[in-house]
């Protein structure tokens, strides 16, 4: 029997944000884009910016950025939500979100309304948070420890995968689970395309298993990779999607053949996390090796490798310019007061 809980329900639904509540800060202006191998080569071997975060006492599990650019949300494993401001270049932490009593695994921003925020915990519940109020405004106790969460891209629902691989499609605005799907196989990461009329699940199987939505029926199944297949990323433009797996292979597909296009083998450990940049021109793929493999995404050759000096087991590029948010894992030897810290790389792009 399936639990659930909330607060008093403030309207989460996508519409526009509302006048006198906008972001703390203007977002930047879309950089130009460059298109060719050579100029994005250029433009990343040019002058660049890192900057680091420290307060975490556990592992970075997931960070994403809000739609419009002006936030970044981490989640960890001491069981708290960071959020935080972006103004030039620089963050600030705007707020600790507390609530989940186990580590916050993965997290989504709704794609139509910049200040609302989805949560996954192994503490089986689902929260929804917003920025603007710095509060919770919901909660879901679902069936299983949940490993991943993605949000559709008209903002209307929110599916969460759970260890068990059942994956719960939430209704945003009844905030209640409207179906549930049982799968017999290993289910890691999940999203829609992104128009939204289906969606995409990778497996234990090396498998990528594509269904209509919102019917979910199986429509084809796509042979990735030949071991697990574990993380799944859409370049928001919908030319292009990639796989990442434990063969430590990047793959780049066509989003609308769902053919092969580019594989990269650069990581020598399992790819963990990948992320398209804004223009869908670079694609970032992280792991337990000490740099991030930044592709170019049209052939798979390799633009930058970008040394970390940690292992990276998420990341995000920003919706609107080529800056790079990681979280970066201190070794076991590291004082664990600073077990982690987000990390950032930008560069100089002239405007």
């Amino acid at each position: 029997m399936l639990a659930q809980q909330s607060t008093t329900k403030p309207d989460i639904s996508p519409t526009p944000q509302p006048s006198g509540l906008q972001p703390s800060m203007s977002p930047p202006p879309p950089p130009p884009t460059v298109d060719s191998l050579a100029g994005l080569r250029a433009l990343l071997r040019g002058p660049s910016r890192s900057r680091e975060y420290n307060s975490y006492s556990g592992k970075i599990h997931t960070l994403k950025w809000s739609s419009d650019g002006s936030r970044l949300a981490t989640g960890s494993v001491d069981r708290v939500v960071n959020l935080f401001s972006l103004d030039s270049g620089r963050l600030s932490k705007d707020v600790t979100f507390k609530g989940h009593t186990g580590s916050v695994d993965q997290l989504c921003w709704n794609p139509r309304h910049p200040s609302l925020l989805a949560t996954a915990s192994s503490d089986k519940s689902l929260r929804l948070w917003d920025a603007r109020t710095q509060h919770s405004v919901a909660t879901l106790v679902l069936r299983g420890e949940n490993i991943n969460v993605t949000w559709s891209p008209n903002g209307e629902c929110i599916a969460v995968g759970n260890k068990e691989d059942l994956v719960s499609f939430v209704d945003v605005k009844t905030r209640k689970v409207a179906r549930e799907e049982q799968f017999k196989l290993e289910v890691n990461e999940v999203s829609w395309n992104c128009t939204g009329d289906a969606f995409f699940m990778t497996t234990g199987l090396g498998s990528v298993q594509v269904f209509s939505y919102p019917d979910m029926q199986l429509e084809t199944t796509l042979q990735a990779h030949p071991t697990n297949c574990i993380c799944l990323d859409f370049d928001r433009t919908g030319r292009y999607f990639a796989t990442g797996a434990a063969d430590a292979l990047v793959t780049i597909w066509s989003a609308t053949e769902l053919a092969p296009l580019a594989a990269s083998g650069r990581l020598e450990w399992p790819v963990r996390t990948i992320s398209f940049s804004h223009d869908g021109q670079l694609l970032a793929a992280g792991s337990e090796d000490h740099f991030i493999d930044i592709s170019h995404s049209a052939t798979g050759e390799q633009v930058l490798q970008h040394a970390t000096n940690n292992s990276s087991f998420t990341l995000a590029w920003h919706p609107r310019c080529y800056l790079l948010a990681y979280g970066a894992d201190r070794d076991k030897y590291h004082d664990a007061r600073d077990a982690a810290c987000v990390k950032t790389f930008s560069v100089a792009v002239e405007s």
